[in-house]
């Protein structure tokens, strides 16, 4: 690792870093995430998802977990552009 590289991912928090793994590996069913975000991570799924969208912004994330926080972008943007289209009805 480049020295840059640990510098940007110390700027990870311990709880940053258990979010990012915790996600990569998620139970698929939403009652299964749900119960496991409750029980591993001590939160609720609202707040989970709160910090995971702030998360994802952090360029120490992308360097964390690239193709996660590359795919998490994506699936934000194209939620966004589809409620967009819904909004203004194109």
């Amino acid at each position: 690792m480049r020295e840059d590289e640990a510098g940007v991912l110390g700027s990870l928090s311990e709880r940053d870093r258990r979010i990012l793994d915790f996600e990569q590996d998620a139970p698929v069913s939403v009652a299964r995430k749900e119960a496991a975000i409750r029980k591993e991570l001590g939160l609720t799924a609202p707040r989970y998802q709160q910090l995971l969208g702030s998360l994802i912004e952090k360029p120490a994330a992308l360097a964390y977990a690239p193709m996660l926080v590359a795919r998490l972008l994506r699936l934000r943007d194209s939620r966004a552009a589809a409620r967009s289209a819904r909004t203004f009805g194109h």
